[in-house]
């Protein structure tokens, strides 16, 4: 019950710090996110996914020897146990794969018990696994689904060249390499976001770090965190044309519509991976094509900043990813699972984070419940 003195409730913790952290650094007047440090621009253009998940995890760009250790530290741990594979051909292939990542990344940790979280050899045997194992599992689930063989990964070929292998089974050409890698790179953490602050909560109970990226898969599976550039498709594929681009717009905010894509409730400009992104994907539809959607997107974004610009409500990563895995040839619903295989390194090093100085979150409530009430016996009851 609400009494004198209690601190005021801040619904969705807004503005509420819940730990101190120094993997990664938001400033949203400025559009500026950095990885421990380092501007997430300037390690999309230039580094790979392998040195930034290193960088996360590690604190530290590595060294050449230290690359190429953990590079082969993760080619040779992408394979699934057969039975893990089997566990995917049971569950049903109209399923959203988002639940088959959650179930068999639980299902990980037996296989590979590590309970004991404070042995530091064995987190890190956990951390390779998991980041190793996650692109496979999304990929064979797919194919699996629409009723192929899964592929074996290809230890030749890097992280997300590997990925793209296991989808499609054919290698990507040097530009797809690269959007996709840069694609996970900028997805790769994003300070206390909602399936960030539920790893680390189930991380403050200590349970192993299976259980951990479960739990984190389950926050990013609801549609106001991992699904938007889902809708966002939808949404463009809704307006149809550059023309009709103004009018909905004008219709949608007189209906008080969300316009998905737009706004975060840090960053008041535009999003700094949008940016990128949208740079990406210039270079991709030289290879691929311009698909329509993407002028849609364009005609969208300028409408939208003169009506929302004044707000701060800009574009924000979800509003150009989409388009960028459509035109790759990724199904829609496989979105925010390619979120969470790149989202997994941040997970990870706050996980291991939380374990440095661990206390178990226990947060208060407002009680607005009825006060002291007398049990009346079930005979008695009207």
């Amino acid at each position: 019950m609400a009494g004198e003195g209690m601190i005021p409730l801040r619904p969705g913790l807004e503005g509420v710090p819940v730990a101190e952290s120094a993997i990664s650094f938001i400033d949203g007047k400025r559009a500026r996110l950095s990885y421990r440090g380092y501007a997430v621009e300037e390690l999309a253009r230039k580094s790979c996914y392998e040195e930034v998940a290193w960088l996360l995890l590690r604190g530290e760009l590595p060294t050449q020897r230290e690359l190429a250790d953990f590079d082969r530290q993760l080619r040779s741990h992408r394979r699934i146990k057969y039975r893990l594979r089997d566990l995917l051909k049971c569950l049903p292939e109209t399923g959203h794969p988002m639940g088959a990542l959650q179930a068999a990344v639980a299902a990980l940790g037996m296989f590979y018990p590590a309970r004991d979280v404070s042995h530091a050899p064995t987190n890190w045997e956990s951390v390779i696994r998991i980041l190793a194992k996650m692109p496979t599992i999304v990929a064979a689930f797919h194919r699996l689904r629409n009723g192929d063989d899964d592929l074996p990964p290809r230890d030749d070929l890097d992280h997300a060249g590997n990925f793209y292998w296991m989808l499609f089974e054919r290698e990507p050409s040097p530009a797809i390499r690269k959007v996709l890698d840069a694609c996970f790179i900028l997805h790769a953490e994003h300070t206390m976001n909602a399936s960030t602050f539920a790893g680390r909560v189930a991380a403050s109970t200590l349970a192993d770090p299976y259980t951990v990226v479960s739990a984190a898969i389950g926050a990013l599976t609801g549609p106001l965190h991992g699904g938007a550039n889902e809708q966002v498709l939808d949404m463009l594929e809704e307006i149809g044309s550059v023309e009709n681009v103004r009018p909905w717009l004008k219709e949608a905010l007189a209906k008080k519509r969300k316009i998905m894509g737009f706004g975060h409730r840090v960053y008041k400009v535009k999003d700094p991976r949008a940016t990128v992104l949208q740079e990406l994907a210039e270079h991709l539809f030289a290879e691929t094509g311009r698909p329509k959607l993407y002028d849609v997107a364009l005609e969208l974004e300028r409408a939208a900043a003169e009506e929302l610009g004044p707000k701060g409500i800009y574009p924000n990563v979800d509003f150009y990813s989409g388009i960028i895995y459509m035109s790759l040839g990724i199904p829609k619903d496989l979105f925010t699972p390619i979120f969470a295989i790149s989202r997994v390194a941040g997970w990870l090093a706050h996980w291991l984070e939380q374990l440095q100085n661990n206390r178990i979150f226990r947060p208060e409530q407002i009680y607005v419940g009825k006060p002291d009430r007398a049990y009346v016996p079930l005979e008695e009851r009207p």
